[in-house]
């Protein structure tokens, strides 16, 4: 099966292929959701499917790499990205600021990489306890569809790596907010000379992406990986490409952060045109970094496809500062972003 490289053919595999598999998904999983007993887990697992429905269905197009397993692999990517959404609600919108807590929650999310790994009790620390099993059964699909993968042996040390990253970022961004600076400054000292040169706060944004475990899985689904390939592709996804993915999707969170007191990186640019310089840089980078990957053409439209998803989100479209910047970045990507933003806007529309 043809990986598409050109931004129409991909947008007729998402409508044709990809967005029918992830609906099924999610709306399984909504079903699931809607069963759990305990009042505040069940809202906030039904909002995590409603509100951010388009990570899933954004992440989902790595799900065409994977050829013939194609539905495999979506049926991972929209259990996995559940988990993250619905755990990302869990500490943001929840009374807990306890760093047990959130360690013990993001255990989910390196378990759902672990086959055989064995149940816990990840609610263990707060008073919400009983969902019914959904948690658990969003580990299981992950596990099952990993075991299967010929090349999961291969990049499951990758992908370990790549969720310790994010889980520790989760834990430290949603504790007492007077310590999520200093946590998020030391953590990034203990990393920094394995990094190119980048803020605390690019470095979080970095840390903050699903993208690179999708890909990883994709490829897996086809073939064992050698050692070479899968250090090229981590190097092709972290940082730049997950940074660029994040800081789009804080940009547009910017007002909504403000209101809730969230922590937004963006917030922490000295200037707004501080901040639209390094996204540009950031976005060549990523552009630089998927080169030598395999299907690069099909990587670079995703980078492409990116800018134009989240840009034409409504939450750009209600606030004229932040429009106004957004049409400097769709400048950034060219005509493929230009024909995925007017797409993607057309499509958030009907």
């Amino acid at each position: 099966m043809k990986v598409p490289t050109t931004p129409w053919t991909l947008l007729s595999k998402v409508y044709k292929e990809v967005l029918p598999d992830v609906r099924l998904c999610l709306g399984s999983w909504r079903q699931r959701a809607m069963e759990i007993p305990n009042n505040e887990l069940r809202t906030q697992a039904l909002s995590s499917l409603t509100e951010k429905a388009f990570h899933c269905e954004g992440g989902a197009v790595y799900g065409l790499l994977a050829g013939e397993e194609r539905n495999k692999i979506i049926t991972f990517i929209v259990a996995y990205q559940t988990i993250s959404d619905y755990l990302d609600n869990l500490c943001d919108r929840s009374t807990s600021l306890d760093e047990n807590d959130f360690r013990a929650l993001h255990q989910a999310m390196y378990h759902a990489l672990s086959p055989g790994a064995e149940p816990v009790n990840y609610y263990r620390y707060r008073e919400d306890q009983d969902d019914g099993g959904y948690l658990q059964a969003l580990v299981s699909t992950c596990q099952s569809v990993l075991r299967e993968l010929p090349g999961f042996p291969n990049v499951q040390k990758a992908m370990h790596h790549l969720a310790n990253y994010y889980c520790d970022l989760q834990v430290f961004k949603h504790v007492e907010p007077e310590k999520r600076v200093d946590l998020l400054e030391s953590w990034f000292a203990d990393h920094k000379d394995d990094l190119p040169s980048m803020t605390w706060y690019e470095f979080s944004a970095c840390a903050g992406s699903t993208l690179g475990i999708f890909c990883f899985a994709a490829y897996a689904a086809k073939d064992r990986l050698s050692h070479e390939e899968v250090s090229q592709l981590k190097a092709g996804y972290f940082p730049w490409v997950q940074g660029l993915h994040i800081l789009l999707d804080y940009f547009i969170d910017q007002e909504e952060d403000r209101m809730e007191q969230d922590l937004n990186f963006v917030s922490y640019y000295p200037s707004d045109e501080e901040m639209v310089k390094r996204m540009k840089h950031i976005k060549e980078k990523a552009e630089e970094s998927i080169r030598n990957l395999p299907d690069w053409k099909f990587h670079k439209l995703i980078n492409k496809g990116l800018i134009a998803i989240y840009l034409a989100d409504k939450k750009v479209q209600r606030d004229k500062e932040i429009k106004n910047k957004a049409k400097q970045f769709i400048r950034f990507g060219g005509l493929p972003t230009l024909f995925f933003y007017l797409n993607s806007w057309v499509f958030r529309k009907a």
